[in-house]
C-alpha cells in the first residue's frame, strides 16, 4: 500500500506495497489533495522489521487514480556541490520509506525540459553522509519505486591524466571498484542473483550525456575508467601512482556501489564526472584538498546543470535497452526455494520474474 502524508507542501510516501505496481502507478504529481481518502491509525505488517507497527500520529492519505498519472522517467543523483535543482518547475518534496531504510534525503519531483524527473542529493542536502555512509540501496529503491527508468549521476572526480584538466567533464564507460566496506547488492539474503557488469554504465544513456555536454559548450571526454576508492581520505602519492599505472582515467568515491545497484534494479545508469583536481600524482600541481575541490565544483555546477537541461529532452522517447531486463537470466535460486518473506520484501525488483 502506498501512503502519503501532507506536511507543509511536502509529501511523505511509505512504500508498503505488496503488489507489483510501482509507487509511480498510484502517485499523482503534483498531488491532488482533494482526491484522497483519509486513513488514521492504520495498521500494517512490516516484513522487514518482523513486527507490527501502529501509525498513531499525523494524517495519512492514500492517493486515488484520478486522471493521468505524471510519469517520472529520469532520476538525477546530485553529488558534492549539487544539492538541489533550481530549474525544476512544479517541484514537490517526497520522502520515501524503503525496506533498506531512508534515502539520503527527500526526493524533489518536478518538471525539467518538459519531462518529469526526480532529484536526490547523494550526500544529503547538508552533505551529512560520507561516501561510505551513503544509503545507496535506499536511494535506488526509492527511484525505482517512483517508476524511474534512467539515472544520471553527478560525481566529483580527480583526474589521473594530464589531458583531463580540472573543470573538464568525463562520461566513463568502465569502473574499477576499490571500495572495502559497502553493501553492494540488494540480494544479500534469501536468494542468489548474478547480474552482468561487463558494461557497468548504460551504453544507450552515455552517448546522450556526451552529446548534451558538447551542446553545452563543455570540454568532455567520452569513455574512460573510473576508479572508486573507499575514502573518505584522499589517496597517498604511492596509491595514486599505482592507480595511474593501471591505466585509470579518473578517481572518485561514489560511483560504487551505485553502478552495481542500478543494474540489479534494472535501471539505466550513467555518470557525468566533474574533474576538480589532479589527485596527488601531478608533479607541478598542488595535491588535492577540500577547498580546491569545492571551488572547482562551484565553477562546474552551472555547466553540469546545463548538461542536465540538455540531456533530458533526449530521454523522453528512449527505447528499452538490456539494462531494463538484467534480472531475466540472473536469478539462480529456484523459484520454489525463495521464501515468501523474501518474495514480499524484494517484490519491486523480482516480482515480475516470479509470476
Amino acid at each position: 500500500m502506498l501512503k502519503t502524508q501532507a506536511d507543509s507542501g511536502s509529501i511523505m510516501v511509505s512504500y508498503l506495497d505488496r503488489s507489483r505496481k510501482s509507487a509511480r502507478d498510484r502517485l499523482l504529481l503534483p498531488p491532488c489533495r482533494s482526491a484522497v481518502s483519509l486513513r488514521r491509525g492504520d495498521q500494517y505488517n512490516n516484513a522487514l522489521a518482523r513486527k507490527r507497527h501502529f501509525i498513531s500520529e499525523g494524517t495519512f492519505y492514500e492517493t486515488k487514480e484520478i486522471g493521468a498519472v505524471a510519469e517520472i522517467q529520469v532520476g538525477i543523483i546530485g553529488g558534492s556541490g549539487l544539492y538541489r535543482m533550481p530549474d525544476l518547475a512544479d517541484a514537490e518534496q517526497i520522502s520515501i520509506e524503503t525496506p533498506f531504510g531512508q534515502p539520503s534525503d527527500s526526493l524533489t519531483i518536478g518538471t525539467l525540459s518538459g519531462l518529469r524527473v526526480a532529484f536526490l542529493p547523494r550526500h544529503g542536502r547538508y552533505h551529512q553522509f560520507s561516501p561510505s555512509q551513503v544509503p545507496a540501496r535506499a536511494n535506488f529503491w526509492a527511484l525505482k519505486s517512483l517508476g524511474v527508468k534512467q539515472v544520471i549521476s553527478i560525481n566529483a572526480v580527480g583526474s589521473m591524466r594530464k589531458d583531463i584538466v580540472p573543470l573538464d567533464l568525463v562520461v566513463p564507460d568502465q569502473i574499477l571498484d576499490r571500495t572495502l566496506h559497502r553493501v553492494r547488492t540488494f540480494f544479500d539474503e534469501g536468494l542468489v542473483v548474478h547480474v552482468t557488469l561487463a558494461d557497468p554504465f548504460c551504453p544507450a544513456l552515455r552517448p546522450s550525456l556526451v552529446a548534451a555536454a558538447r551542446s553545452a559548450g563543455a570540454r568532455v571526454h567520452e569513455g574512460g575508467t573510473y576508479i572508486c576508492i573507499e575514502g573518505p581520505q584522499f589517496s597517498t602519492k604511492a596509491e595514486s601512482r599505482v592507480y595511474r599505472s593501471w591505466g585509470v582515467d579518473v578517481i572518485g568515491m561514489t560511483a560504487m556501489p551505485e553502478a552495481r545497484l542500478a543494474r540489479e534494479a534494472e535501471l539505466c545508469y550513467a555518470v557525468l564526472a566533474l574533474a576538480t583536481d589532479y589527485d596527488v600524482w601531478h608533479e607541478t600541481e598542488e595535491p588535492v584538498n577540500v577547498s580546491a575541490v569545492i571551488e572547482n565544483l562551484r565553477r562546474n555546477t552551472e555547466t553540469a546543470q546545463a548538461v542536465i537541461r540538455g540531456v533530458i529532452p533526449m530521454l523522453a522517447d528512449a527505447a528499452d535497452c538490456e539494462c531494463r531486463s538484467s534480472l531475466a537470466q540472473a536469478i539462480v535460486t529456484a523459484r520454489e526455494g525463495i521464501d515468501p518473506e523474501t518474495r514480499e520484501r524484494l517484490d519491486l525488483l523480482i516480482g515480475r520474474y516470479l509470476e
